[in-house]
Order: structure tokens, then sequence, then C-alpha cells
């Protein structure tokens, strides 16, 4: 397979994708930015076909805006389907997408929507690669945000080996340029397991914020013995990509 001169970011403008414009253009790529803010959206198919012209790999950073499975769902199948239909009629030969690590032991919600996500780009006619990755250093301070109540914050008793989204974009670039695609998915984390409520104590110390942590099990999510289990945590095989968490926290 011919190397991708001339790539599209599918979710450019969000917390991964911008991360892999930058890389790509700082590596001397033609990169291509699509997202909804800038009149190309992947789930109508809006401004699909202008963009990809020429195109020869997509990577595909692009998040459903519901956490909801039925939303998230149609949103994934959408996006998958007119980048695959879209991007065959335009020559493209590749399409990166970024997933989540453990997202096929997931019963129901976001992951659930996300594996769907998975296997209507690896059926589709341009050849696939997925990137799982573990939860993002950024994905702490949110929930910190939404489990605030008061002067306390009740965040998910989770195992995580985190990864920057920096890290995972850097990924993606080198997925999107290699020399060949494999149809197995491939893992990102961090470099060493962490329990969410410490890496959420050191964000709110590190801010100077007075709000609690507190850690909980939601009993309601069918889910959530993945999350204290280990079940998202990286297999033997995973790329482990620094820093760490507290590196990363001293460096914003």
């Amino acid at each position: 397979m011919q190397a991708c001169r001339k790539i599209a970011v599918a979710g450019a403008t969000g917390r991964v994708g911008r991360h892999v414009v930058d890389v790509l253009e700082g590596r001397g790529h033609d990169v291509v930015a699509m997202s909804r803010s800038i009149g190309v959206d992947v789930v109508t198919g809006q401004g699909l076909g202008d963009a990809l012209a020429g195109v020869e790999c997509v990577v595909d950073a692009a998040t459903g805006a519901s956490p909801e499975q039925t939303a998230a769902t149609e949103v994934f199948t959408a996006a998958a389907r007119n980048l695959q239909e879209v991007g065959e009629r335009a020559g493209v030969q590749r399409i990166v997408v970024v997933s989540i690590i453990g997202t096929d032991r997931f019963t129901g919600g976001y992951g659930a929507a996300k594996i769907v996500h998975e296997q209507a780009m690896l059926s589709g006619p341009i050849p696939a690669q997925v990137l799982r990755a573990a939860q993002f250093h950024e994905f702490v301070a949110q929930l910190v945000e939404w489990g605030r109540q008061g002067e306390v914050s009740y965040v998910p008793r989770m195992r995580t080996q985190p990864v920057a989204a920096r890290a995972v974009a850097e990924a993606l670039a080198d997925l999107a340029t290699a020399p060949s695609v494999s149809s197995a998915p491939m893992e990102i984390a961090g470099p060493r397991e962490e329990s969410l409520v410490e890496l959420a104590k050191l964000l709110v110390a590190r801010r100077g914020d007075s709000v609690q942590i507190e850690g909980v099990s939601d009993a309601a999510d069918p889910d959530h013995e993945l999350y204290e289990s280990g079940a998202l945590l990286p297999g033997p095989d995973a790329i482990l990509a620094g820093p760490t968490f507290e590196d990363w926290l001293e460096r914003i």
C-alpha cells in the first residue's frame, strides 16, 4: 500500500483530533481538517465529498455528542457509513479510527455504541485500522465536574492506565502513515495503572480546588464492575506512552 500524503482528520477540532492535525502538519503532511464547525459533517455527509477529494487516508477522531447508547450508535453508524461510502468514491485507501480499551466488554451505553462503530468501519470497503485508547488524562477533569455536588465531587471508582490525548494523536498519525493496515485492533495506554479517584484528588490539589473527592460505585450501571475489576486496563501488547498523569499535570 502506498504511503498516504494527503490525510483528512474527522473531528479535527476535538480533544484528540486537534492534536492529530498538529502532529501530521508538523511532519509535513497535507492535512484536511473536517468538523461541523468548518462545514464538514460526517454524520449527515454535508461537505464530505469535497473534503475527501484527493485524500488517501482518513483519521476518524470524531465523537458523539450523547453518551446514551441509542443516540451514540446512530451517530457512529451514520459516520462510518458516510466515511466508507464517500471515501471509496473519492479513492481513500485507509481509515484509522480511535476507540476505547475494553469497549468490546460493555453491554450498554457509549462503550457498546463504540463497538458497533468499530464493526461498521471494519466491514466497509476501505481497509480500516482501530486504535483503542485508555481514558485520556483530560478525562479526569471532566469527571470531577460531572460529579460535583456542592463541596463534594463523586467520581467513579475505576482502575485505569490513562494516557495523554497528544500521545494518542501521535500513535494515530503513525498508523495513518504506516506501510500497511492490520484488521486487529491495537491498544495504547499510559505508562502505569492508576486509581481514578486518586487522580481526581491530585488534580484538585494541583488546582487549589477545595472540593472533596469521593469514590462511588454506580450499581444502576450494569457495566460498573468493569471499571473496578481492571477490565479497562490495556493488554500485554499495548503501546505504553508517557507522560504519567502527574507529569502531565505539571506541564499544563
